[in-house]
């Protein structure tokens, strides 16, 4: 279908409805009269082509369903105002259109378009961080996938091992530690760990450079008390699926160190690391994830309620006639809120101002996840106001903090 001309003067608005191997887009004028309709494949002379056609109709915003990827980077770099609009909400969106709740690429395209043609005033440009913060936000979420492939690895090691050699099970204080890890690279099966004796144990412990406080006899005991593992002429072929396993868990420790290593050392150069880092118990790996799901845009949160509501840690309202309910908010930023509940978690063990309100919101019968929620948006607001400032947080002036421990000095006198 070929470009209709239109004058300089009206706004061409367009739709990319997103897909893995190629992307439906819709080009509406300032009637919502569809100017052009076309797919594009996912390759670079794809996309190229897209911005060019774009270009040529006078399209200068473009709605889209995500904000990150090849695509984004192309109309970012072709200065097209990128305006993101939920999946969800594209959804709700349909049914403007129609009520038969058909999906289509092409139809989602044009709903796209056309929304940013009429409620323009409702949508925020995307704005995204500096590259340090969107290539930390990369090395924090590789570290906790790689985090959780280890818990599933060593699940499945825990499993294994209940069957064929069960004393290896509690040895130790973690299966997935390198002294585990090392004890059953040297006594694979049953038969070999009979070989053992608390001298014998003691002496192997101590090439290791064992650091536990777990004398060799307990440790020994410990062996002796669980239920026997098998030791019939299968156990060669056990003993190669715990290696397996074994070195499996090997090879993602010194991944997730290294990662570790590295994310310390873009934490270290960052230019908000001083307000994370100064936060109760953030540390230096919950400071980094924090820091990178939150990001460095100013512009993205305007307020402390966007970013609260953006975590998931602000209730949602639906109230109807006399019917009001406050319930969970289902449609959050999950790596956003998942960051900053494990922080607001953990404060209250060092913040007495954090300990009181999650003390007094499971007095008022919520659950944990609940009370945690409440108190991360509490923190929410904190750390957007030094975010916003550029400071780091200073319990001298967090009032609400001050009178906690005036409180807590007038009763103790």
């Amino acid at each position: 279908m070929s470009v209709t001309p239109i004058h300089a003067s009206a706004r061409v608005c367009a739709g990319l409805d997103w897909a893995k191997d190629d992307h439906a887009v819709c080009i509406v004028d300032a009637d919502g009269e569809v100017l052009d309709r076309f797919m594009v494949e996912h390759t670079a002379a794809g996309l190229k082509r897209m911005i060019a056609r774009l270009l040529k109709a006078g399209v200068v915003e473009i709605g889209i369903e995500r904000g990150d990827g090849p695509v984004i980077e192309a109309l970012l770099g072709a200065e097209l105002v990128v305006l993101v609009i939920a999946p969800n909400q594209v959804k709700n969106l349909r049914s403007r259109y129609g009520s038969a709740g058909n999906k289509d690429d092409r139809f989602d395209a044009y709903v796209l378009a056309d929304v940013v043609r009429t409620d323009r005033r409702r949508l925020t440009p995307l704005t995204r961080s500096t590259p340090a913060s969107i290539a930390m936000r990369s090395s924090v979420r590789a570290r906790r996938d790689l985090v959780e492939h280890r818990v599933a690895a060593a699940n499945q090691l825990r499993a294994h091992l209940q069957t064929v050699f069960p004393g290896a099970v509690g040895l130790f204080a973690a299966l997935d530690s390198a002294i585990s890890l090392a004890f059953l690279e040297r006594f694979t099966t049953q038969a070999q760990a009979d070989w053992l004796t608390p001298a014998r144990l003691g002496t192997w412990l101590g090439k290791q450079g064992y650091s536990g406080k777990v004398a060799p006899e307990v440790l020994h005991a410990r062996l002796l008390a669980a239920p026997r593992g098998t030791t019939a002429t299968d156990t060669d072929v056990h003993a190669g699926t715990t290696l397996a396993f074994v070195a499996v868990l090997r090879t993602l420790n010194t991944q997730i160190t290294a990662l570790a290593g590295s994310i310390a050392d873009q934490l270290e150069v960052h230019p908000d690391a001083h307000i994370v880092t100064s936060l109760p118990r953030s540390g230096t790996l919950r400071a980094a994830r924090l820091l990178a799901e939150i990001g460095d845009a100013r512009g993205r949160f305007p307020t402390a309620g966007s970013l609260a509501c953006l975590a998931g840690v602000a209730p949602s309202t639906r109230q109807s006639g006399k019917v009001k309910a406050v319930t969970f908010r289902w449609s959050a930023d999950k790596e956003l809120r998942d960051a900053l509940c494990d922080f607001a978690a953990d404060s209250r063990h060092a913040n007495p101002w954090a300990a009181d309100l999650y003390n007094n919101a499971r007095a008022r019968g919520c659950d944990h996840p609940h009370a945690v929620r409440i108190l991360g948006r509490a923190w929410a607001n904190i750390i957007w106001r030094c975010w916003q400032d550029g400071l780091a947080y200073d319990p001298h002036h967090h009032n609400a903090l001050q009178r906690i421990l005036n409180q807590a000095t007038e009763m103790a006198a």
